[in-house]
């Protein structure tokens, strides 16, 4: 620095800036005055000139002090299982005399609050019928044929499964005796309202318990033999609702089903009382105390799909057989108005 030249421009202070006047200085005063918000007004509280209580008020009567139960339960549950056997209930119970802990994985409502006996055992029948008893549903044990199944699905298959049928009706008239066939169709639905139902899919003839025939009929039509043998008069077939089935076969392949035997008048007449109109399932459970599975899927499946599944020959093969062996069931009831008669003579004797 002592070498150094002085600055040649003097060192000068940053520009001031210019002083603006307030705009509040000549502003004039506001017209209307700043008002504060009105006072509510107060009111006397209606409790002061109030007339006292007629009646004092008396406390809740204290129940009795919790007792050992005397219900017939174990003293620890530690699972309760499903009356149905695969789903335990949501709730686990640890019970010791009349104090109850619920363990749940629903929002506790009741934590190891004590009961007597009478509202604990209540509490419990409660808890039994809600989470327990809700979903048991008492069935039969379910029926289904066990015999064999002759699948056809071409012209010349389904030919071949109707000679084979004549053939065992012939055998029964030449015995003296009368051919009874199980008999229903299957069609695919159309879940629409105002649609053309669609043509019959499926035709299933049962005459005993080895053999069922499934005819896809969609595919091959009715041939003569099949045709011979549904408008066969000696040999009876047997359904619920059949004339309907009938009916439906003679609007989509123009043949007559004769010899017609329909499940539910022949149970109105054999059980007499009131006429009912039975299905197949319900007329299952009531006469042999079984279960006729109709699952939705298959039922409602697609039976113009080009081979028919496992699931499928056997939900048509267990109608027909069905259909069969109830009337076989119903001809060993004797007659409604015999009941009557061997009741009246019961009851006079």
């Amino acid at each position: 620095m002592k070498n150094s030249k002085p600055l040649t421009k003097p060192f000068c202070s940053p520009p001031r800036l210019p002083i603006v006047p307030s705009p509040m200085k000549n502003s004039k005063p506001l017209t209307t005055p700043f008002r504060s918000p009105p006072r509510l007004p107060i009111y006397p509280s209606p409790m002061t000139n109030s007339t006292p209580w007629t009646t004092p008020f008396r406390s809740p009567p204290r129940l009795p002090p919790p007792q050992s139960a005397t219900c017939h339960v174990p003293r620890t549950m530690t699972r309760m299982k499903n009356l149905a056997g695969d789903c335990p209930t949501p709730s686990s119970f640890s019970i010791q005399t009349t104090r109850i802990r619920i363990l749940s994985p629903f929002p506790l409502v009741i934590e190891e609050i004590a009961f007597p006996p009478t509202l604990f055992a209540v509490l419990l029948l409660h808890l039994l019928v809600k989470y327990c008893l809700r979903s048991v549903v008492m069935r039969y044990p379910e029926i289904a044929f066990k015999g064999r199944i002759v699948y056809s699905r071409g012209f010349d298959e389904v030919e071949k499964s109707a000679e084979e049928l004549l053939s065992f009706v012939e055998l029964k008239r030449r015995n003296g005796g009368q051919a009874i066939l199980g008999f229903d169709i299957e069609w695919r639905p159309t879940f629409r309202r105002g649609v053309t139902p669609r043509k019959t899919a499926v035709m299933q003839i049962c005459g005993d318990n080895n053999v069922c025939y499934v005819m896809h009929v969609i595919h091959s039509g009715i041939p003569q033999n099949l045709k011979s043998l549904l408008e066969n008069p000696t040999s009876v077939k047997v359904g619920v609702c059949i004339a309907n089935d009938a009916f439906k076969i003679f609007k989509d392949h123009n043949v007559s089903v004769k010899a017609l035997e329909d499940l539910s008048d022949l149970a109105n007449h054999k059980l007499g009382g009131d006429c009912k109109k039975w299905s197949l399932s319900s007329l299952t459970e009531t006469l042999i105390c079984k279960q006729l599975p109709k699952p939705n899927r298959i039922r409602l499946g697609n039976w113009e799909t080009d081979v028919l599944s496992k699931e499928q020959l056997h939900y048509a093969a267990t109608d027909a057989f069905v259909s069969w062996y109830l009337y076989e069931a119903l001809q060993t009831l004797p007659e409604a108005e015999n009941k009557k008669i061997e009741e009246s003579v019961v009851l006079s004797s």
